[in-house]
């Protein structure tokens, strides 16, 4: 099976709601990503300086790496999501699929 990640970047809708973008983010939004079938963990990661959009990879594990992003849309489309309105959307964010392509353990 193909591995891959979705990367995808993201700002709380405003500085003064960072905390609950974050509780929101951690505590349910991630839960309600990792339920659509093929996304099998999700980890975030803000800037060590403080600027710029904060991350989150979504890792793959599944024959059609592109239709995850379909399923998703899915699943927003369907109610099921919860409210993204602390998302800001001025800057909406925008899946990216990457398939993996090498690896080194070590």
């Amino acid at each position: 099976m193909p591995k891959g990640i979705i990367y995808l970047e993201s700002m709380p809708v405003s500085p003064d709601r960072v905390e609950e973008y974050h509780n929101w983010y951690n505590d349910t939004h991630l839960a309600e990503i990792c339920s659509v079938d093929g996304i099998v963990s999700a980890r975030r990661f803000a800037p060590t300086d403080g600027q710029g959009p904060f991350i989150a990879i979504y890792e793959l594990d599944c024959d059609d790496l592109d239709s995850v992003v379909q399923r998703l849309g899915e699943l927003g489309a369907s109610g099921k999501m919860s409210s993204l309105e602390l998302l800001n959307m001025e800057t909406p964010p925008i899946p990216k699929v990457y398939e993996q392509i090498g690896s080194y353990p070590k």
